[in-house]
């Protein structure tokens, strides 16, 4: 008997030492199991990128201002600021008495100039063939010749006319060179406009890039990395596609301007909006944990810990820079420390446990 309580201690301290693993359950002084099987990850310092953030402003890369190339009357306008056009959609109508008229016009000439080439081809023909039979002279030959290649000529010119006129008529559509959204409409409908002047603008939102300024001391190490990501207010993280730094700096402000080209996403930024951009300077260590293992109350962050003991407690931290999934740790805990990949199964284990101790 004195043998079984001598060992009862050792055994509970084999248990408690068991408690430390991801899959036992030790025991409280009370005698109840501290920890359920939870699972668990050990806080250890990783190598990542070392960050700077700055704001940037965003800008369409594809934006225009659409203008009449033919003179003409408008005679319908069937978008207007805020509508989003297609690719080759029609965003303007002008009459077009006047371009097809002309085109009619060098169709007929075009006909015209068909018949005199095939009459000159015929003549130059019937002609070479007198030449070889020496029934006419050289003289005739090439009168006949020359004729020939300037009826040829002719009907290049008609083609090409008609080509043109075939232009203008279609200059009477005006049609959006991209997909994109309307931002300011410079003309109404009934207004004669005359090549060159202004009707539409419109941007593209598929491709975005970002203009930031970068102060001195900090652009070797920008344009030596070359790499940086865009932080998006849901939080994700778009890579750049590319970071151009401008090769001289502001006068006034000593600063350099950087741009940063996003790849062809949705991201849901809008041009001359402000964005936060984060620029690689090279790497460090820090503390990370997924985000799924915070706990947000409020402005409050908080995660499971499992201490020494293998009991679970509520321990706040302070989160700092997010790293796509995960969260760096700049407070609250250290390296070595075991923390609950799930605070919803912690907290209702540890609901459980208050509950049966109250019924105790």
């Amino acid at each position: 008997m004195r043998w079984f309580i001598a060992f009862l201690p050792a055994v509970l301290l084999a248990t408690l030492t068991a408690g430390c693993t991801d899959h036992a359950q030790p025991v409280t002084q009370s005698g109840r199991p501290a920890t359920p099987h939870l699972e668990t990850l050990v806080v250890a310092p990783e190598i990542v990128a070392k960050e700077r953030i700055w704001d940037g402003v965003v800008e369409a890369v594809y934006q225009a201002t659409l203008s009449a190339q033919t003179a003409g009357r408008i005679r319908e306008l069937p978008v207007d600021v805020n509508d989003i056009v297609q690719s080759g959609q029609v965003v303007a109508r002008f009459t077009d008495v006047e371009q097809r008229s002309g085109k009619q016009q060098a169709e007929a000439a075009l006909r015209s100039a068909e018949a005199a080439y095939a009459e000159a081809q015929f003549n130059f023909t019937r002609i070479e063939q007198m030449l070889a039979d020496e029934l006419v002279s050289r003289a005739a030959y090439d009168q006949a010749l020359a004729r020939r290649d300037a009826a040829r000529a002719a009907l290049a010119a008609a083609r090409a006319a008609v080509s043109g006129a075939g232009e203008q008529v279609e200059y009477t559509l005006v049609r959006a060179p991209y997909a994109g959204i309307v931002t300011e409409r410079q003309v109404q409908v009934g207004e004669a406009v005359q090549p060159g002047q202004p009707l539409l603008s419109l941007l593209s939102l598929d491709r975005l890039r970002l203009h930031v300024e970068i102060p001195q001391s900090e652009v070797a190490a920008v344009r030596a990395h070359g790499r940086a990501v865009v932080l998006l207010d849901d939080g994700r993280r778009i890579e750049a596609e590319r970071v151009i730094v401008f090769p001289q700096a502001d006068p006034a402000t000593h600063s350099f301007r950087v741009r940063v080209e996003l790849p062809e996403q949705e991201t849901g930024l809008q041009p001359g909006a402000i964005a936060k951009v984060a620029f690689v300077l090279g790497e460090t260590q820090r503390l990370l944990l997924p985000a799924s293992t915070l706990r947000q109350r409020s402005e409050v962050s908080t995660v499971y810990v499992v201490d020494a003991d293998g009991v679970v407690r509520l321990r706040q931290v302070r989160p700092g820079h997010r790293y796509g999934d995960r969260v760096e740790i700049l407070a609250g805990l250290t390296e070595g420390e075991r923390v609950v990949k799930d605070p919803i199964a912690a907290l209702t284990w540890l609901a459980a446990q208050r509950k049966g101790e109250g019924n105790g």
